[in-house]
């Protein structure tokens, strides 16, 4: 055999895997999506008449669908016996997978590759039915199966990702970086500086160690595409669809829907920053105000949050770091302290705002500087959400692969960690037990209208992996009380959320 055979060969086996890998996965998102009974089945057979000739399935689409889900089988394999697939919709071809795929997705935003996003329109659908083989005296019966999911379905991810045995654990991610498909940019293999293509940041995370991440391009769902396909290959790494919705007043990530959500604030369509959270509520999605402490003017346009009548009660999240920005003028720090002072319960979460893949990892913003680390029982876009939601999350400032911060707090049989509530009335005592892994000679530091009722012996830290124990007496008034970590330099290392006491 020669070398160009056995390269040939090689590259042969690498096609095969790749696209095995693909259906696995594509398989396991769609299983997600398609838990319940079809909306409808169509079944049929094949024979030998159908060698060489397509046949389509027509189907009604209903008004409203948001997404369509097909799942496809067939009988007669062992006699050679070959159904490949495609799709129609009433006014265009929507794609061709051959024999490559047994399911597919395809929605306004996102669709499985081989097929094409796009609008949902209405009306008669074709399944398109392919028959290369088919011996004369075969028989192959076929079930395709769909499934119709409404406008404003909640969106459950690009691929399934495995439960870790069901008990809670940290996962570390990035929730804030840019590509091509806004004002991302990184060298081009000749150097020239270009839109810098999605797979670049994908491979800067999975090369970082992140469990997750959100890439959040400007205004724009057309990264959804790219993210779907990519999502089978990076199958270390749960990618989860957001956007910046950027304004004149401020910026918003949005994590969770595909679905289009307004950002022309001011305009027609969101005249008010709360149309543009009802849409955002409609899609299922998580709302963060990004860095509100930076600037708003010709210097960082709209950058800094200013937008007029903001109802927070209906914010989820503030990035609270972004990129370098953990304290000081910049940092977002005071402005979600301002809301927990004003009695909500408001997550703090953290981006990199990457807008260059190839960036040193040793230097903000580069992905993963910082991270924002979520308790959750398993990888899986549903579980990270709801654990952001909750407040299950710490922010480890300079993006390291094992600092740790756990807070836990108790009053008899009752228990809360970070995010959490926990009752406090007047004169109960509250024993809370702080563990920090990664900070020798560093410090725990309180924050908070709650700080004040603790009794805090030595906030010191010598070991690496060491647990402090302190206590505090409630006075019946509903008060938070967060705790952080410094280094021996007094540089904040670790953020955490707080947990609420409530009378």
């Amino acid at each position: 055999m020669t070398w160009t055979q056995q390269q040939g060969l090689r590259a042969g086996a690498v096609l095969i895997a790749l696209v095995l890998l693909a259906v696995f996965f594509d398989a396991a998102a769609a299983r997600a999506q398609t838990a319940r009974a079809p909306d409808l089945t169509l079944t049929g057979t094949l024979t030998g008449a159908a060698h060489e000739t397509y046949t389509e399935l027509p189907f009604r689409v209903p008004a409203g669908t948001g997404r369509l889900n097909v799942e496809f089988s067939y009988t007669g394999k062992e006699q050679k016996s070959v159904i490949d697939l495609g799709l129609r919709d009433p006014e265009r071809f929507r794609g061709w997978s051959g024999g490559n795929k047994s399911r597919f997705t395809v929605a306004e935003a996102d669709a499985t590759p081989s097929y094409l996003a796009g609008p949902l329109k209405p009306g008669t659908w074709k399944l398109i039915l392919g028959a290369p083989n088919i011996r004369k005296t075969a028989r192959a019966d076929y079930v395709a199966k769909i499934w119709f999911e409404p406008v404003g379905a909640a969106f459950t991810g690009f691929s399934d990702k495995p439960a870790a045995g069901g008990d809670d654990r940290w996962w570390r991610g990035d929730l804030h970086m840019h590509t091509g498909h806004s004002d991302g940019a990184c060298l081009s293999r000749k150097g020239a500086k270009v839109p810098c293509p999605v797979f670049k940041t994908l491979d800067a995370a999975a090369a970082r160690g992140l469990d997750f991440v959100a890439v959040t391009d400007h205004n724009t769902t057309s990264h959804f595409e790219a993210l779907r396909e990519l999502a089978p290959y990076y199958d270390d790494l749960l990618i989860i669809p957001g956007r910046e919705i950027t304004t004149f007043h401020g910026h918003a990530n949005l994590f969770g829907p595909t679905a289009f959500v307004d950002f022309q604030l001011g305009g027609p369509r969101a005249p008010r920053f709360a149309d543009i959270q009802a849409q955002s509520e409609k899609a299922g999605g998580l709302l963060s105000i990004n860095h509100p402490g930076l600037p708003s003017g010709e210097l960082c346009m709209g950058c800094g949050w200013i937008a007029p009548s903001t109802d927070y009660s209906r914010v989820q999240a503030v990035e609270v770091i972004n990129g370098g920005a953990a304290e000081g003028p910049l940092s977002g720090l005071a402005f979600w302290e301002a809301r927990l002072n004003e009695g909500l319960q408001i997550t703090a979460i953290g981006g990199s705002d990457n807008h260059d893949a190839s960036l040193d990892p040793a230097r903000a913003p580069a992905i993963g500087v910082p991270t924002t680390v979520v308790r959750a029982p398993e990888l899986s876009q549903v579980a990270i959400l709801r654990a952001i939601r909750r407040g299950h999350v710490f922010l480890d400032v300079a993006g390291t692969r094992g600092r740790l911060l756990e807070v836990t707090a108790r009053a008899g049989a009752a228990e809360a960690q970070m995010g959490d509530q926990i009752a406090a009335p007047a004169g109960a005592k509250i024993s809370l037990s702080v563990r920090v892994v990664g900070v020798p000679g560093g410090r725990i530091v309180l924050a908070g209208d709650g700080a004040g009722l603790a009794a805090l012996a030595d906030p010191n830290l010598s070991g690496s992996d060491q647990t402090l124990a302190f206590d505090l007496t409630a006075d019946g008034r509903s008060r938070w009380l967060r705790v952080d970590v410094r280094d021996a330099g007094g540089r904040l290392v670790l953020l955490g959320n707080p947990i609420y006491l409530r009378p």
